[in-house]
């Protein structure tokens, strides 16, 4: 049976990778901060009480800033396959907290690469480390030929975040050559889900937007509406976090759909699943939107109603104007075709908050 070990094992990610390895019969660990209040609720139903006789989803406290703490969980587990999702990963945030991103996301990803160097586990042990999109920074002139961003893309980090993230991509880059190790970067373009943080902003969308379509919030308030991602769906990017590990040659890679969304059409489909039809008015800061049909009966708003106002504390010091990554190695070397596109994505996360809501 392999032993998989996943840091952040309670965030989005990490939650449906877990699910994942035990489905393929794995036996995972999973690392979570400890903290006064539970901080488990995407992984309660997959934990097992530690006085299971041969439990296979166990949990240890521990913190990427911790040398010893993950040593040691290292040393215990003898992992063969370790995925360091652990991270600050709230771009805004970190203009916020620069100092404990750099210790978290830059130094936490050394940590681990040092345990298992001096445990002697390079031969037995494979790293998938989380890298990210904003590396790239949106610079218009470092996208390829089809005007994506691909593997050999020029990075032009633009937010604390991305500039830890960038040395946690090079430290493991350079970990695999230096000491031949099978660690390998998944450059994760945006990701979402029904499990997705509340504060990131598909999220904060689809929350929204549920709870005004059952009249228990008056507005949502965003920033720049006209920044495009890549966004796919979480279980989607998870699965190949896998596949990379189970390649024949340790690589970097590109996780990404290729297809742009703005912000605006995030908000827009949103409203759309509950029969909405929003009229912008407006420009930069203040923009905003106004109801202007109601399709569906079970949601009714007032017509003219303002749903949508701009708050300038949303725009980041360094805006990043358009991401979106080039899929083609993973497609083409592994195989991987994501199961979602952007529509079924929001459907998703639309439905759940609508059950999430009208049950409160």
């Amino acid at each position: 049976m392999k032993v998989a070990l996943i840091t952040g094992v309670t965030g989005q990610d990490g939650s449906y990778l877990a699910e994942l390895l035990l489905q393929k019969g794995y036996e995972v660990h999973g690392i979570k901060r400890r903290a006064s209040s539970f901080n488990t609720e995407r992984i309660d139903h997959i934990y097992q009480d530690p006085h299971h006789p041969k439990p296979r989803f166990k949990l240890h406290y521990g913190d990427l800033t911790d040398s010893l703490n993950i040593t040691k969980i290292i040393k215990e587990c003898q992992p063969d396959e370790i995925y360091n999702l652990g991270a600050m990963s709230h771009v805004k945030v970190s203009f916020d907290v620069p100092e404990y991103v750099g210790q978290v996301d830059a130094l936490g990803t050394l940590r681990i690469l040092e345990a298992v160097r001096l445990l002697g586990l390079e031969k037995k042990t494979k790293i998938y480390q989380a890298s990210t999109s904003e590396l790239y920074g949106g610079m218009q002139e470092n996208k390829n030929r089809k005007g994506f961003y691909d593997e050999n893309s020029p990075f032009y980090p633009r937010s604390p975040y991305g500039v830890a993230k960038i040395y946690g991509f090079w430290i493991t880059k350079n970990y695999r050559e230096a000491y031949d190790m099978f660690a390998c970067n998944g450059i994760l373009f945006n990701h979402e889900s029904p499990r997705r943080g509340e504060t990131f902003v598909t999220r904060k969308i689809t929350r929204a937007v549920a709870r005004i379509a059952l009249g228990q919030k008056e507005n949502i308030y965003l920033g720049n509406l006209n920044a495009k991602r890549d966004w796919g769906h979480a279980k989607d990017y998870v699965r190949m976090m896998w596949m990379i590990l189970q390649a024949d040659k340790a690589e970097d890679w590109v996780i990404a759909t290729g297809v742009s969304k703005s912000v605006r059409e995030v908000v827009v489909k949103a409203f759309d699943y509950v029969g909405i039809e929003l009229e912008f008015h407006g420009k930069g800061k203040d923009e905003k939107a106004i109801v202007k049909a109601c399709n569906n009966n079970k949601y009714q708003l007032e017509i003219g109603k303002e749903v949508l106002s701009i708050d300038p504390n949303y725009y980041r010091p360094t805006e990043v104007d358009y991401l979106v990554g080039d899929p083609t190695k993973a497609k083409e070397k592994l195989g991987w075709v994501p199961e979602y596109d952007f529509n079924t994505l929001v459907d998703d996360m639309m439905e759940s908050d609508l059950k999430l809501f009208s049950k409160k």
